[in-house]
């Protein structure tokens, strides 16, 4: 998945409009205009699209969890320079304040059966011996059941 298609996919499922999506860059202290966020979102292959590199998608994604769990005090966190769906996965899981259990009721929604176990291995270290890549399958099924259970219970 490119990052400019989890921009999409989270702009759908919550609904942002373009004042939204600067608003949440703003909350992880990164300023960004309406053209940049319009060009992100384009179709990728539209001529004017472009591409949402990993640190301003850790950018929005802090921004995200800003305003989801509230700003913490003191410095923001320095964005990652390297994305990877693991670490994307952690960003939403700590956004949305989700347990083990309702991150495996939206997969489950989503059609996909993982055991704790399973989903444990993609939130440790690298380092780690149990430690597994999340896979763009994974990733695209999670937001899949995200925005079902967001829409959901609206």
């Amino acid at each position: 998945m490119t990052n400019n298609d989890i921009l999409r996919r989270l702009r759908y499922t919550f609904d942002f409009n373009d004042s939204k999506m600067i608003k949440l860059f703003g909350l992880a202290d990164h300023q960004v205009t309406r053209a940049q966020i319009s060009a992100w979102l384009k179709k990728d292959d539209d001529p004017d699209c472009h591409s949402c590199s990993d640190s301003e998608l850790a950018i929005f994604l802090n921004g995200l969890i800003n305003d989801k769990r509230g700003k913490k005090e003191g410095p923001q966190p320095e964005p990652e320079k390297r994305l990877n769906n693991n670490i994307i996965f952690r960003k939403l899981k700590i956004a949305l304040n989700l347990q083990s259990d309702d991150v495996l009721a939206m997969l489950a929604l989503a059609e996909l059966s993982i055991s704790k176990h399973e989903l444990s291995a993609f939130f440790r270290k690298p380092e780690h011996k149990h430690f597994r890549a999340c896979k763009d399958q994974v990733l695209r099924r999670f937001l899949k059941g995200m925005q079902l259970t967001l829409n959901k219970s609206e």
